[in-house]
């Protein structure tokens, strides 16, 4: 009697062939530099403006490497709670379209310029959010979708109403750490900074500055 075990083969070969897949994927990623550029250095500052939580300001400093010719747009994207992107603001380049996609919106810039490999931008960008941090908890979330090589993300609070509690958090490893004293500051103006600063972070990962104030 001869049984057939092409079943069983099946079960064990097409999770292996996944797993090979995802692997091979992994590291042509970490060879090759995907996207129109690079991120040499990326910091984002969240200024929480009264202590309701109401009024907040948004700035980024990022220093792009293009590694193609013939750009003529950048991206920029935000999501969160309440109102955002009011006041919308950039430099170099001027926002040309906002458009939405699940949770995120996405800013399309014309840099009324054309970047070819090789050349270097930075880029100032600020907006003001409303009604967005009311909660006991809040949390300010960054993604890499570009390789980068610097992250530093800061939160500065009211001084009538400091962070409590900090935790850094690395949601796709599942990476939890509490802040340390040395990550809060107090200001000349009396007011408190976190700070969470990173070298290359990972591509794809979402990063999560979280608090209790």
């Amino acid at each position: 009697m001869v049984m057939n075990n092409n079943g069983g083969l099946d079960k064990l070969i097409i999770p292996m062939l996944g797993d090979l897949y995802n692997i091979a994927k992994f590291y042509i990623q970490k060879l090759t530099k995907p996207g129109m550029y690079e991120v040499s250095n990326y910091e984002t500052t969240l200024e929480i403006l009264d202590k309701k939580g109401r009024h907040a300001v948004l700035t980024k400093k990022e220093e792009v490497k293009f590694l193609q010719n013939n750009i003529i747009a950048f991206q920029d994207q935000a999501w969160g709670s309440g109102k955002i992107l009011i006041g919308y603001k950039c430099s170099p380049g001027f926002p040309v379209d906002f458009y939405q996609f699940a949770h995120k919106t996405y800013v399309l810039i014309s840099l009324r310029d054309v970047m070819n490999k090789g050349d270097i931008t930075k880029f100032n960008i600020r907006w003001k959010v409303k009604d967005g941090f009311q909660k006991l908890n809040g949390f300010w979330s960054t993604d890499i979708n570009h390789c980068t090589k610097q992250m530093k993300v800061s939160v500065i609070f009211p001084k009538e109403r400091p962070p409590l509690k900090c935790m850094a958090v690395e949601s796709n490893r599942q990476r939890i750490k509490e802040l340390q004293n040395e990550a809060i500051v107090r200001l000349p103006n009396k007011r408190w900074q976190v700070t969470w600063e990173k070298k290359n972070p990972r591509l794809y990962e979402h990063y999560v500055l979280k608090w209790e104030w």
